[in-house]
């Protein structure tokens, strides 16, 4: 297990953390939570060596094997699949223990190199790389593209890949939702809850950390508070906290306010003086309970657009794409079209790909219709958040001198002053206070400049919102200040997001974009997910029939021989009749069964075991999502894993026999 007791960790001169204890067990999958800037990446740093505490004792065991995604963007020529198999890094151990053995042509060495590189997965190292980034969103074709083809989101999804393939005890992930799209975001989430090692996660998505952690800890004025269950448990139990600590807080000023006026009246008596210090002394030694403040979040709103023309735009026979640099046409959506409406709230989905940005980008004039029409409603005003938030920002100018660039370009349209005064005190609105407002760009965090860009948007007063993405870099509390301010917004919205607890807080419909096409999609984010998952399913399934194909049509190797399985020699034996034949289809069948039988009645064993495993995983996972003692916790995380263990191990013997099974029938 982890554990920290009476831990300090500082950053320069500001503690992060101060003295605290906390313990992670075996198995767990850890929420950590707080507000930017309260420690989080820096107690990742802790966990993986990057810091060390200032104070108290840290302990992490030694034999657990750590992974994490790197953070730099990988700049290397090698075939994506190469590349992610080459983060197993204990595979990459024996061969290199292997080539080592042949370069001494040791002979027994390089027998046990090859039974280890058999024991750490070699001979399947390739088809489980290949389907970690199919599972992120890659095409086949793109498997053996090389990296540095790709551009910096999926070069970054090639890490997670990787981080994903080492083998681990310890999976560190810090916001691996942000590259990512709703596809890959559900495959992952499958991913991570058959994980089996212990997981702490950073991310500021809600409905992720609700479906992968049954553990959180919040770190908020310098400690680290562990709360039994998801995120949604944790902000219930940090309400009642809250509310609890405001009352006694509140009992306490009484308290203190009784002792002030005793002390006032006697202190000064002779005959009361003891009593009055005595009183002194209690309200010096009170332990003063922190009021309950409530920090000053980020909260912001979009401001009555000047007009609503309706409809917003109507799009006809269109078609959207690209124009290369040889200028050749690319056409992604064909024939699209479509009207946007007064007040609609319209959600974007689609795989990575499939043309939601080339939509937005259309729409919102930074790329032209490669054929057909889009007609603009009288008065209609964008606001554009682009994916990318230096598609609008330029990295050397500062908040400042970008919106009085953007008051110029308004002139006289704009209906906002744009005084330079006014201009700060609009800014400081937004966090943008004091010596920031002339900060550069290029030196802020993905956070401060979707804020910024946020700012931009809301002064120009549009009354039609489109959103690329614009939660990337944004932190919880801001989310939910965007989603709030998003739903009082007059205008229409139209919201690319992998967000979904801000996809189901702000729309109401659903376009789907995919194969070429843009259409409506008849259902809600629940039917989507299972659309998802059903999708993936027959891919797996499509897969799986081209390799059976592949299989029968290859040639037979020595290196992969046909099953033991005997069959008659039918063709040596002489004709029978009629009756003679049936007789003998009717031993044969028989024979079959006798054959299926132990079989199919291990099978039967295996899936009514699986069953009341899977039973007793959910009752055990259910009781580590409420406050136990640690050696309950500590048995339970005990009793999970052995369970998962022997689940693991029931669907693999479930495998085998399920392929001895077919080759039997195949014998007949």
């Amino acid at each position: 297990m982890i554990t920290l007791k009476n831990v300090t960790l500082r950053r320069g001169a500001k503690v992060l953390l101060d003295r605290v204890n906390a313990t992670i067990y075996p198995g767990e999958h850890v929420g950590l939570v707080g507000r930017t800037g309260a420690g989080k990446s820096s107690l990742f740093a802790l966990f993986n060596g990057g810091l060390h505490e200032d104070g108290g004792d840290f302990f992490i065991p030694t034999q657990w094997r750590m992974s994490q995604v790197a953070q730099n963007m990988p700049e290397t020529d090698e075939p994506a699949t190469d590349f992610v198999v080459a983060g197993d890094t204990r595979l990459m151990e024996m061969q290199a223990q292997l080539v080592a053995a042949e370069a001494a042509d040791d002979g027994m060495a390089i027998a046990h190199a090859y039974t280890d590189l058999h024991d750490a997965g070699a001979h399947d190292a390739v088809p489980r790389a290949q389907a970690l980034i199919l599972g992120l969103g890659f095409k086949v074709s793109e498997l053996d593209k090389p990296v540095n083809s790709f551009s910096g989101g999926w070069r970054m999804r090639l890490q997670l890949a990787r981080a994903l393939m080492c083998p681990s005890d310890l999976l560190l992930l810090d916001e691996p939702t942000n590259h990512l799209d709703l596809d890959a975001l559900v495959w992952l989430e499958a991913w991570l809850k058959r994980y089996e090692g212990t997981m702490i996660v950073i991310s500021h998505d809600r409905e992720f950390l609700d479906a992968v952690t049954n553990v959180t800890m919040h770190i908020d004025h310098a400690q680290l508070t562990r709360y039994g269950g998801n995120y949604s448990k944790f902000e219930d139990l940090r309400a009642e906290q809250l509310e609890l600590q405001q009352s006694s807080f509140s009992k306490q000023q009484d308290k203190i306010a009784h002792l002030q006026k005793f002390i006032a009246r006697f202190k000064a008596k002779a005959s009361k003086a003891k009593q009055a210090q005595s009183r002194v002394k209690a309200l010096e030694r009170m332990e003063k309970i922190a009021p309950v403040l409530a920090d000053a979040d980020f909260t912001f709103e979009f401001k009555e657009p000047v007009n609503l023309p309706n409809p917003m735009l109507a799009i006809s026979d269109a078609s959207f794409g690209y124009l290369g640099e040889d200028g050749v046409e690319t056409t992604i959506l064909h024939n699209v079209s479509r009207s946007v409406l007064a007040g609609q709230r319209i959600g974007i989905l689609g795989a990575n790909g499939q043309g939601k940005s080339t939509l937005v980008k259309t729409i919102a004039r930074t790329m032209a219709p490669l054929a057909g029409t889009i007609t603009e409603g009288k008065g209609l005003s964008i606001g554009y958040f682009a994916q990318q938030e230096l598609d609008v920002l330029r990295p050397h100018e500062n908040p400042l001198e970008h919106m009085i660039r953007l008051a110029r370009e308004l002139g006289p349209n704009s209906r906002e002053p744009s005084r330079e005064q006014d201009l700060r005190s609009y800014l400081g609105s937004f966090n943008f206070s004091g010596d920031m407002v002339k900060q550069s760009v290029g030196s802020m965090s993905g956070g401060e400049k979707a804020r910024l860009v946020l700012a931009m948007i809301v002064w120009q007063r549009p009354n039609l919102l489109l959103l690329d993405e614009p939660t990337n870099h944004l932190d919880l509390a801001t989310r939910e200040a965007l989603s709030m301010a998003l739903n009082e917004f007059e205008g229409t919205v139209m919201l690319v997001s992998h967000d979904r607890a801000l996809l189901r807080a702000v729309c109401d419909e659903f376009w789907m974009v995919g194969r070429g096409a843009v259409g409506p999609f008849d259902g809600d984010l629940d039917d989507y997910h299972r659309y998802l998952l059903d999708e993936a399913k027959r891919q797996r399934e499509l897969a799986k029939a081209e390799a059976a194909s592949e299989q029968r049509t290859a040639p037979v190797s020595a290196a992969a021989p046909l099953p033991a399985i005997a069959k008659p020699l039918t063709d040596s034996k002489p004709a029978v009749d009629g009756k003679g034949q049936r007789k003998q289809d009717a031993q044969a069948r028989q024979q079959l069964t006798e054959k299926l039988r132990p079989y199919k009645r291990e099978l039967e064993q295996i899936d009514k075991r699986i069953s009341e495993l899977t039973e007793q995983r959910r009752e055990l996972e259910a009781q580590l999502t409420q406050a136990l003692p640690p050696a309950e916790i500590a048995d339970c995380g005990r009793r999970l894993k052995a369970a998962s263990d022997e689940t693991q191990a029931l669907e693999e013997r479930w495998l085998e026999l399920s392929s001895q099974l077919e080759a039997v029938s195949a014998s007949a």
